[in-house]
Parts: C-alpha cells; sequence; structure tokens
C-alpha cells in the first residue's frame, strides 16, 4: 500500500496534520466499510474505487495520428489476405491404428479445474490416459470455477453423443459409472484419504507413470479418480498413437453443444452482412480480438495502466488477498516489466497495435472477452478508433443472451466459435484461449496475428515516437507473426503448437 504524507501550510500544519491522519485512516479503513470494492472474485463489475480516476489515454501523441489514419485499398487487400498453403495440412482422418480391446481394465475418472480452454485441453489428456491405460472414461467432471462460480457441466457444454461417437473406435466411454461404484463421486474424494484416488500425479507425467501407478489401482478396486489432473500428461516421448488421438480429440470430437453453435452462426452472419448505422455496406470480413484484460490478470501483471493512486490501491489489496503479497515479478519496476513484454497490453494498445497494422474505422471487430478491468471507461478509447466495435451484448438479442447469461464457460464457448470462424482473430496477451485457439487456427490454416510483446512494450515506453516510426516498426515485427507455421518444440503444448503432431504433408 503507497505511504500517505502531509505537510502543513503556513500556520495550519497542525490542522492540516489532523486532517492527513484522518484521510489516511479512511483509506485504511476503505476494505471493510466497503468490502464490494475489494472482493478478491468480484468480476461482474470494475469495482468503483477504480473508476474514481477514470484512465486517461496514455500515448495521446499516437492515438491523435491513429484517428486520423486512412489505409489505401492495396493495403486493405493485403491485410485481409488469407494465408497461404503451407507445406503442412490436417490430416484428413485420424483413425484408430489399433484395435480396441474387448475388455477394459476399469474405469478412469478426472476432475478438471480452470476456465473452459483449460478443462477442454485436460479433457484432451484424460482420453489419452485412458487409452494408455486400456480404461473406460467417464465424462469428465468440470470442477466449479472458484473465480466465475459457473457449475456448468461437460453436457451443458459440449456435445457429449458426437463426443462418444468420434471416438468410439478409440476408447470406451461412459455418461455415468455403473450402480456398483455410486459412491465414487466428487463430494467422496473431497471428505478424507481414499485408495482409489490419485492426488500425485506430476505435472507433465509420462506414460510409464500411469502405467506404473495407476493400472495397479484399477486391477485392484476397477477404478480410479485423478485429481488434480490439469497439465499431467507430458507432450513429449509420447506414442505417435497418443499423440494422434490427443490432435483427434481436440480438433474432431470436441464440438459445442447444439445452441451454442447456432447462436455462433447468427453472430458470425450478422458480423458479415448486417450494415450498420456507421457502415451502410457490409464489407463481408471481421476481427476478433480477445481481450483479456479483467482484474485478476491486472493484478497479477504487477504492472501500472494508468489509473491513479485509487487503481494501484485497489489492485495492491486485491494482490494481498489473492496473491498473499507474492506478485510475478514485483520485483521489477513498471518500465523494466514493459519493455520485457510482460505487461498486458490495455485497450488502448492493442487499439493502436491494431491501427499500425492497417485496421481502421470501417473495420468490423469483435471483441472477445468476459470483462474488461475498468469497464467502458477503459474500453472508450478503443472504441473510439473502431466505431463498428460489437460483442455479444449488441448483437444478440435479450432473449439469445439469456440461454447463456451467467454461464461463463457457454459465453467463453461462444467467443471460441466466433473466433474460429472470423477473417482474422488476434489476442492482447497469453493465455489459455490465446493458446486454444492459435492452436486451432494453426491447424485450420487461418489467418492469427500473435502481438509482439517485447517489442511493444519498448514501443510505448518511447514517448518521443511519431506514428510513422511506429507503424513501420509494427510492421516489420509482426510480418513473420500471423499465423505462419511453426513447429512445436519439446516441452510446448501439442495443442498451441499442433505442427507436426496433428498434421500431414501438403505434397
Amino acid at each position: 500500500m503507497p505511504s500517505l504524507s502531509h505537510s502543513g501550510i503556513g500556520g495550519g500544519g497542525g490542522s492540516g496534520y489532523r486532517g492527513g491522519a484522518m484521510a489516511a485512516a479512511l483509506v485504511l479503513l476503505l476494505p471493510f466499510l466497503f468490502p464490494t470494492l475489494f472482493t478478491p472474485f468480484s468480476h461482474a463489475l470494475p469495482s468503483v474505487l477504480s473508476e474514481w480516476n477514470a484512465p486517461k489515454p496514455r500515448h495521446s501523441r499516437l492515438l491523435k495520428s491513429a484517428l486520423q489514419r486512412e489505409t489505401s485499398d492495396r493495403e486493405q487487400a493485403e491485410l485481409w489476405m488469407p494465408l497461404a498453403q503451407q507445406q503442412l495440412k490436417p490430416c484428413v482422418q485420424f483413425a484408430s491404428t489399433s484395435s480396441l480391446p474387448e475388455k477394459s481394465n476399469g474405469y478412469i475418472q478426472v476432475f478438471l479445474d480452470g476456465g473452459l480452454n483449460q478443462q477442454r485441453m485436460g479433457i484432451c489428456d484424460a482420453v489419452a490416459v485412458a487409452k494408455i491405460l486400456n480404461a473406460t472414461l467417464v465424462i469428465p467432471h468440470l470442477e466449479v470455477n472458484p473465480v466465475w462460480k459457473d457449475s456448468s457441466t461437460f453436457m451443458d457444454i459440449f456435445d457429449v453423443d458426437h463426443f462418444i461417437n468420434i471416438l468410439k473406435d478409440d476408447i470406451k466411454i461412459v455418461k455415468e459409472l455403473p450402480e456398483e461404484y455410486f459412491w465414487s463421486t466428487r463430494e467422496y474424494y473431497a471428505t478424507a484419504i481414499r485408495a482409489t484416488r490419485v492426488k500425485t500425479a506430476p505435472v507433465h507425467a509420462s506414460a510409464n507413470w500411469y502405467i506404473e501407478n495407476v493400472l495397479p489401482l484399477l486391477q485392484s478396486y476397477g477404478i480410479a479418480a485423478i485429481a488434480p489432473f490439469s497439465h499431467r500428461l507430458a507432450f513429449d516421448n509420447m506414442p505417435n498413437e497418443i499423440q494422434r488421438l490427443r490432435c483427434k480429440v481436440n480438433f474432431q470430437a470436441l464440438t459445442f453443444v447444439p445452441h451454442i453453435k447456432s447462436l455462433g452462426h447468427d453472430l458470425v452472419t450478422r458480423l458479415r452482412y448486417s450494415p450498420t448505422q456507421v457502415n451502410k455496406k457490409a464489407t463481408g470480413k471481421f476481427v476478433v480480438l480477445h481481450l483479456r484484460f479483467d482484474k485478476d490478470m491486472a493484478a497479477h501483471s504487477a504492472c501500472d495502466f494508468g489509473g491513479g493512486k485509487a487503481e494501484k490501491l485497489a489492485l495492491a489489496k486485491y494482490r494481498q488477498v489473492i496473491w498473499q503479497g507474492r506478485v510475478l515479478n514485483s520485483q521489477f519496476t513498471d518500465e523494466e516489466l514493459r519493455s520485457r513484454g510482460r505487461c498486458p497490453l490495455t485497450p488502448e494498445e492493442i487499439g493502436l497495435l491494431l491501427a499500425a497494422l492497417g485496421f481502421d474505422n470501417s473495420t468490423r471487430l469483435y471483441l472477445a472477452s468476459h470483462k474488461v478491468y475498468g469497464g467502458e471507461a477503459r474500453i472508450s478509447t478503443l472504441r473510439s478508433m473502431f466505431p463498428l466495435m460489437e460483442d455479444k451484448k449488441s448483437l444478440a438479442s435479450s432473449e439469445e443472451r439469456a440461454q447463456i447469461q451467467g454461464k461463463a464457460s457457454l459465453l467463453a464457448a461462444l467467443d471460441y466459435y466466433v473466433s474460429m470462424h472470423s477473417d482474422i482473430f488476434i489476442s492482447a496477451s497469453p493465455g489459455n484461449m490465446h493458446n486454444a485457439v492459435v492452436g486451432h487456427r494453426t491447424y485450420e490454416n487461418m489467418k492469427t496475428i500473435r502481438p509482439n510483446m517485447g517489442l511493444l512494450g519498448q514501443l510505448f515506453l518511447n514517448k518521443s515516437l511519431i506514428w510513422t516510426e511506429f507503424e513501420e516498426a509494427v510492421m516489420q515485427g509482426h510480418k513473420s507473426r500471423q499465423g505462419q507455421l511453426r513447429l512445436r518444440k519439446p516441452r510446448q503444448s501439442i495443442y498451441t503448437y499442433p505442427a507436426p503432431d496433428c498434421m500431414c504433408s501438403n505434397a
């Protein structure tokens, strides 16, 4: 918490000191007098405290030029041009290369935490583990997210019958356990140490680890429950059959429930073909911006976002409650963090990036985001650059939104669907949504811009930079970051870098 000081002027030093002390005491008491301002898991709306000092544009010179920019028809044509075909392409069919044994070794349960996209990766890994152990997979249990308070189940989000049918030749899957295992519930494992629960699976465990540590449980009890499970299967030194199976789950088996796909299709149609008051003629093209700038991320980054002392106080309190004072990279100054590309881009900064890349005020922009820290006050600068910006609320009717209201996983699923059907996708900051969509679009050879965080951090620190210099640096720094194929390196995720494991020769 920043220190408060007061210096008296003239003969009023005593009363000034008392006034300063009272003000300081009031600030210290704010979390107790108004607890909702500091509630750690309050993402429904940005806190009132953070909006007392609405953030002003931090890059006024660049912003002024961005608002006045014009792009030629040639530049627009190049901007929206699809990616050229590359050396690898999606494998047409992930056929099972081994027969399904008649007898299963038992039932595997997994309990997945995190948000939708982290759970998605966990589901793929769960199928792979079931294959490794020749076990029957119980439809994965999705934990209630402690931040979003969402209790959506697998069947609420994904088409379970499609999932089972696509994988029927690879593993056995059941929606529910047989009656004899009725006792094996999440509540059962939460109350005591249980012989059938596996708590010790290391991060990125090998296939042999599961054979040595989980298979004996299956053989003894007929069932094993693995929790926690996220990131519990290695990406390296896996049989090709297991790698291809993970790809098959991610790109073929996991599809959203019909009402999400239907609503997603309607939103995409409205983005492509519906004229607006500003632009009477729809262009048919749109870009999705995943703006990951919530309070949790802002606090964890330890960066300064221009909201003044009130915002610093709110974020400091949030860090104290959530991270117990331990914040990643907190030993560095804001300038050091930015120069290393470790600060998430604000709506203003991502808008300047888009403008420098050639997007203009005629661009149809879909904002894929749950809640933005600072609310409309923080988004207003981005909106001034892109007046045709839309989101779920502006595109969907109240009746359509009612189907998914308050369900963070379904809202994320809708954003994922729209992102996969856009002409271009760009994410303001790395994260699970970024990783999942970038990987999926790479697999489908779709244009995806990955911000060069280190370059942008250094550019935004240079306050003397003029627009032409900024624009040229951005263009040069992103030429090779627009979806070009990048082969997965050791320890990297197969879901972010699907080549070469999930792809075949394009010859």
